[in-house]
């Protein structure tokens, strides 16, 4: 039996502020440049817009999280388009990770979605290796100008 197996684990989604603030610690790691308050705040006004934020629970301590919302562009037709994915760097390896990202292309089957989106940093190679683990192919390169 490994770890994982033998750890209850819970998804679900924050909806409230409480919920969203418990899981600053997870996304504080991906997300470095937002503060306690602007993160709570911030994911608020976007769920507020369609964004949806799930978080893995194992035993009592929030693990890992996704935020996703679902899309429809020219492009892509309908799709699932993963915004945020982390998991805390004391339970990487242990696959909470994934255990999300299947049940996001899960949710997006249900969804009738085509497909499942996702941008990632090209540092990120333990990242990649999940995704690539997990069917995704790279497809594109993602631009941006700051102003």
């Amino acid at each position: 039996m490994t770890i994982l197996e033998s750890t209850p684990t819970v998804i679900q989604e924050a909806c409230d502020f409480s919920a969203v603030d418990r899981c600053y610690a997870v996304v504080h790691e991906l997300r470095p440049h937002l503060n306690r308050g602007e993160f709570t705040a911030q994911v608020l006004r976007q769920q507020a817009q369609g964004y949806h934020f799930m978080y893995l629970q194992a035993n009592e301590d929030i693990v890992s999280i996704l935020g996703y919302r679902l899309t429809e562009q020219l492009a892509w037709n309908k799709a699932l388009y993963i915004d945020d994915l982390a998991t805390l760097s004391s339970a990487r390896g242990l696959g909470y990770g994934g255990i999300l990202l299947k049940w996001a292309i899960e949710k997006a089957r249900t969804e009738d979605c085509q497909q499942v989106h996702l941008d990632t940093g090209p540092n990120r190679h333990a990242a990649h290796r999940l995704y690539l683990n997990h069917g995704f192919e790279l497809r594109s390169y993602h631009m941006l100008k700051d102003l």
